[in-house]
This record gives structure tokens, sequence and C-alpha cells, in this order.
């Protein structure tokens, strides 16, 4: 069973739309609606209800390119709506356990900082996203992340085990904050790699139009 790509299918021409009215971007918006509903009940001590609101919103980060992949509904909108939107989510996911202590000040600048770097990177080198693929080290980060950081939640509420829980996952969200930052620096250098390589392209492309320009105006 294919779990990154899913809902890739070798029958299907795929063709981008370019349009933001596709079931995808839909479902990107409505996920991304749970985030405030989600700060509310951070805000107002709801920790149970603000877990399985989290867990909601990590478990289904697959569906929207799932959907797009399998129905044929890939845009150009997505493609960097998706990433922005998970983006967003995480750092206010972040800043949220920060505000109301749920989790300590570093891991909020461990999610903001990298992110913030490979936006203005982006934006300098391409305009826009990079499309780099998802790195192993970003996958285990995301591993690390999506479990840490709903059961911490659960270390808010008055259950007997949670000083336990609340000790093994801020170790977890310790290990993914800091596989974040490896993995930002592996984006990083992967996208400068990728803008060098496109300049060499351009420059190489004009090296060989050059003998065929001077010919052209020899004959």
């Amino acid at each position: 069973m294919r779990i990154i790509g899913a809902g890739t299918s070798d029958d299907i021409h795929y063709v981008e739309r370019h349009t933001f009215w596709t079931a995808p971007n839909l479902i990107t918006l409505a996920r991304f609606l749970l985030v405030p509903v989600f700060v509310a009940l951070v805000a107002s001590h709801h920790y149970v209800w603000a877990f399985w609101t989290l867990a909601v919103l990590f478990s289904t980060d697959w569906v929207d390119g799932y959907v797009a992949r399998r129905f044929n509904q890939i845009s150009s909108v997505g493609t960097w709506l998706d990433p922005l939107a998970d983006r967003l989510a995480l750092i206010i996911v972040s800043a949220t356990y920060v505000i109301f202590h749920v989790a300590p000040a570093w891991f909020v600048w461990a999610i903001v900082i990298p992110d913030l770097v490979l936006l203005f990177n982006a934006i300098f080198l391409f305009k826009g996203s990079p499309e780099l693929p998802v790195s192993i080290l970003g996958k285990i980060r995301t591993a690390f992340l999506m479990v840490a950081a709903p059961l911490l939640l659960l270390a808010q509420a008055n259950f007997s085990w949670a000083p336990a829980l609340h000790a093994v996952c801020t170790v977890m969200l310790a290990i993914g904050s800091a596989l974040h930052v490896a993995a930002s620096v592996g984006y990083l250098l992967a996208a400068q790699a990728k803008a060098r390589q496109a300049r060499q392209g351009t420059t190489s492309g004009a090296r060989q139009g050059e003998p065929l320009a001077d010919a052209g105006g020899e004959g």
C-alpha cells in the first residue's frame, strides 16, 4: 500500500488546473479552519477537546493530496496552498502551546525561525515554492511532532498518569523540534542547490546559442 503519494494512478493523465475551486483546496481550507477552533479550546482549558481537534487536523494532512491525485484535481493553487496552510498551522499551534504554557518557549522558536528562513529563501530564489521532495528526516520529524503535540494536551488534564505522559511527550517534542531544525537545514541546502542548477542550465543554454547566432550573422 502506498503511503507517500497515496492516490496516484499510472492510468491517469494528470492535468494541472488553474483555479481555487477544487475539492482538495476546499478540504485544505476546511482543515485550516480547525486551527482557530483549536486555539479557542486551549485558551478555555478544554484540553481533551483540543486533543481531538489537533488529532483530526494532523491525521487528515494527507487527505487533500490523496483526493487531488485520486480524482485528478491537482491545481496550481493547491501546490502552494497546502504547504502554506500546513506551515501556518504548525506555527500557530506551536505559538498557542507556548502562550498557554503547554510547552516550553523553545518549541515555538524551533518551529518559527527555520520556517521563516525557508520562506524568505524560497521567495528570494524561486518567487514561490521550490517544490522539493519530502526528505526522510522531514518525515521522521513530522511523525514525532504529530504524536507528541496532541498527547501533550492530554498531559494537561487531571489524569493520574498525566505527569509521566508530560515527561515523555516533552522529550519527544524536543526530538521532533531538533529534527525540524535539521530537516530545515537540509531543505535550505537543497533549495539553494536547485537554484544553482537552474542558473547553470540557463547559462549553458545561452552559451550554446551563441555560435548559432554568430553563424546566422555571417550567413
